[in-house]
């Protein structure tokens, strides 16, 4: 059975093995926006690899990317952009990653969206609460761009550490709006309402996954990989609204 990795981050259980049967523990560390697409694969490679137990560990990628920097004993990492992988292939951690998924930006908003929030002009306005992720993470740099190419200039209220924390802010009604991956926006339907913005393909995220150098299970590691990669991947991806790359 998959189990958790850090419980301080945001994580999940993938596996559905019975306790004494599990395989050999495989570490995967996967941005936040990654939880529910990757929580189908972990389980689906589990039932295909009955000597693997996959163990996710769910949080922003900067977070991620500095854990495994520092010597986490990640197996496999995934990250939301190509610069936060870039830090960890800088460092001697993962070598050859591979653009598995696309993602883009979009506005969510309680449902029925009872602030009348119809683009990103409309979070400028006063009054608003509005959320969003912080600038070193990759929904926080996505954002910037978004606002660079809107020409618009958010107040938000906090900038958090990674998507899911701006999504449930806004499910929780502590927000009046926030700025999440469309996928996110997805995965939440009927507890928020989301509105596009034609500014988003300005700042299309690529999605790389790699093995983690020093892996103690290097080859469970590289069969991960090349399931995300292979058509299962592209399957339960496709289904959670992310783009190909």
């Amino acid at each position: 059975m998959a189990a958790l990795l850090v419980p301080a981050l945001l994580t999940t259980a993938c596996g559905a093995l019975a306790d004494g049967d599990r395989g050999v523990p495989l570490n995967v560390f996967a941005a936040a926006s990654l939880a529910e697409s990757f929580g189908a694969l972990g389980r689906r490679f589990e039932q295909d690899n009955s000597d693997v137990d996959v163990r996710l560990n769910l949080a922003g990628s900067a977070t991620l990317a500095q854990q495994i920097v520092e010597g986490a004993p990640a197996d496999v990492f995934a990250s939301a952009n190509e610069s936060t992988m870039e830090t960890v292939v800088a460092a001697g951690r993962a070598a050859r990653p591979a653009v598995f998924a696309t993602n883009s930006l979009t506005i969510v908003v309680p449902a029925g969206n009872p602030r009348d929030v119809r683009s990103l002009a409309d979070l400028t306005g006063a009054g608003l609460t509005v959320v969003v992720c912080a600038p070193e993470v990759p929904c926080g740099t996505a954002t910037e761009q978004v606002e660079r190419s809107a020409g618009a200039e958010l107040t938000p209220a906090s900038e958090e550490q990674d998507v899911k924390a701006v999504l449930n802010k806004v499910v929780a009604g502590e927000a009046d709006a926030g700025l999440v991956y469309v996928t996110d926006a997805t995965a939440a339907a009927g507890k928020v309402d989301s509105v596009a913005i034609t500014e988003a393909a300005a700042a299309v995220n690529s999605y790389p996954i790699a093995a983690v150098e020093g892996s103690a299970q290097a080859e469970a590691a590289r069969r991960f990989v090349d399931f995300v990669l292979g058509s299962a991947g592209r399957e339960e991806l496709g289904r959670a609204g992310f783009g190909t790359p």
